[in-house]
């Protein structure tokens, strides 16, 4: 129950063990066809240059930034935890200039700021943000940004490698340009791919560079032959099979329990936990309205020492939850509720796991209760 990997479901376990076969088989390009169909499914857009990068998200951000930004645009990056600045690092690599808007860790970003960066940079070609930073729990109102930034004739890149499956993103409707995730997280796949997705728009910026992307690899000019809607495929690189037979079936089960559904589902388990964490008198580091129902960023109570706690949970209760990173490092636990990890029993456990653990080492909470307000909230949603 940590910020990713999150829980496999064995059907996605039972989906690596299948044949390998050759990724020029027929069989394998017919399963392509249907893999882009339920990405595009998952990210609600219609975009024909949305494809799974053979990397993990990381390399999914990167191509985003790769293929938009050549030497100096200007790109504004809001800064809202450690995943803004990566996007930053990305900017500055390409020989982009960066104008940073910066936010406190553990709020969204304020589209107040972004708007008056806009106003004042007016040369700007690309907004990038984070709509689910992993690092704080907290979500942005992605579609009040994009709006903004369409306003302003700018391109948008987001990061929504922490909320595809398990809050709205709506690609089409929002206006979304550029936009990466990963697998391991609410699609409960295992990690290793990068699911991305270009506008008409940012396609033809790519199209028309004046300089090669300087990645080989992530070039979607040379991805794109490989996975184009079905023909003849051009030879790009060694697909990674059995991950792809894996993202498949994790995106089938998506589609079979419904998008609406899935991100109903994480919101009710955000809300029984946070029932149950109240009771043990544990604080939430992102306003209410503001949070991310997959990943609860909890401060540490004062004189205790998280990483011990972490450690008996493991040690314990088999239970894993993260630390805290950047400037959150040694203050929070970072407890995931994503892709098939967001259920009811580990909800209980995590709660009564966590509440024993406190009290062992002094805290005055009642783990019982704590379980009891959860089970209220999970028997009357």
């Amino acid at each position: 129950m940590g910020p990713g990997p999150s829980d496999v479901h064995p059907r996605i376990t039972e989906a690596l063990a299948r044949p390998t076969i050759g990724h020029l088989d027929p069989a394998f390009v017919g399963m392509m066809d249907e893999l882009k169909s339920l990405i595009q499914y998952a990210f609600q857009t219609q975009n024909r240059l949305t494809l799974p990068v053979s990397a993990p998200g990381s390399a999914g951000m990167e191509a985003c930034f790769a293929n938009l930004v050549e030497a100096g645009d200007k790109v504004i990056v809001c800064r809202n935890g450690v995943f803004g600045g990566r996007m930053q690092a990305n900017v500055e690599r390409c020989g982009g200039e960066v104008v940073a808007v910066d936010d406190p860790w553990g709020r969204a970003v304020d589209p107040a700021k972004v708007k008056a960066a806009l106003e004042a940079n007016p040369d700007a070609k690309i907004l990038a943000f984070v709509h689910a930073e992993t690092s704080t729990g907290a979500q942005s109102d992605a579609e009040a940004l994009c709006k903004l930034a369409q306003e302003h004739n700018c391109l948008t890149i987001v990061d929504t490698v922490t909320s595809l499956g398990g809050t709205p993103l709506k690609i089409d409707e929002w206006g979304i340009d550029a936009v990466y995730s990963g697998s391991q997280k609410c699609l409960s796949c295992v990690p290793g791919l990068s699911p991305v997705s270009f506008s008409e728009k940012a396609v033809e910026k790519i199209s028309n560079r004046k300089s090669p992307v300087q990645s080989w690899f992530l070039d979607m000019n040379l991805v794109m032959g490989y996975w184009g809607q079905g023909g003849k495929r051009a030879y790009h690189h060694t697909a990674p099979v059995n991950a792809l037979y894996a993202l498949h079936e994790s995106l089938v089960m998506l589609q079979d329990e419904g998008l609406e559904n899935a991100w109903q589902r994480h919101g009710d388990n955000h809300n029984a936990l946070a029932a149950g964490l109240a009771v043990l008198g544990l604080d939430f580091v992102v306003p209410k309205e503001e949070r991310l129902p997959q990943l609860n960023a909890v401060k540490v109570p004062e004189g205790i020492d998280e990483a011990e706690v972490r450690r008996r949970l493991l040690q314990d209760y088999q239970l894993e939850v993260g630390a805290g990173l950047g400037d959150l490092a040694g203050k929070v636990w970072r407890i995931g509720l994503m892709g098939y990890a967001s259920r009811r029993d580990n909800i209980l456990l995590c709660l009564s796991a966590l509440g024993n653990t406190l009290k062992q080492m002094g805290c005055d909470v009642d783990p019982a209760a704590a379980t009891a307000a959860a089970c209220e909230v999970l028997d009357n949603k």
